[in-house]
């Protein structure tokens, strides 16, 4: 049995994620808030132009139920909030070593909140030991 191809495309988006709050408290202090978000707007735009266009022409068929629209919206949204919350977090002097694990952990708990409740994904012992761990490491990372 192999690694899930799932945990390989997750481990590439946790690099990415790490590499995101890299540069955004290399910029923050050095670009205003607002420009920075203009920027990382413009790139994902441009990114997702490129592989709508490129699917185009492999002739892959786009689709989207309507509710979809709403959700995509709200990943934009999100993300961008995201965004100009690490740009205020790091602009007021939070060290990336407290700030981005706080920040990832806190948003692990909630989803996991939301994945239990709303989604009845199952809640097992091993779960609540992993929740734990979480909750102690914030409190370990946080009071050094």
């Amino acid at each position: 049995m192999g690694i899930p191809v799932w945990l390989i495309y997750a481990s590439i988006t946790a690099f990415f994620l790490a590499s995101a709050d890299c540069f955004i408290k290399l910029a923050s202090g050095r670009i205003s808030s607002s420009l920075g978000l203009l920027i990382y707007g413009a790139c994902t735009f441009a990114t997702g132009l490129g592989w709508v266009l490129l699917e185009r022409l492999r002739a892959i068929p786009l689709h989207a139920q309507p509710i979809a629209y709403l959700y995509a919206l709200g990943v934009g949204v999100s993300f961008s909030a995201v965004t100009v919350g690490l740009y205020a977090t790091f602009g007021a002097g939070a060290p990336i070593s407290l700030a981005s694990p706080f920040v990832r952990l806190a948003g692990l708990v909630v989803a996991s909140i939301v994945g239990l409740t709303l989604f009845s994904e199952p809640l097992t012992g091993r779960y609540v030991l992993g929740m734990l761990l979480v909750f102690g490491g914030l409190y370990l990372i946080l009071t050094r």
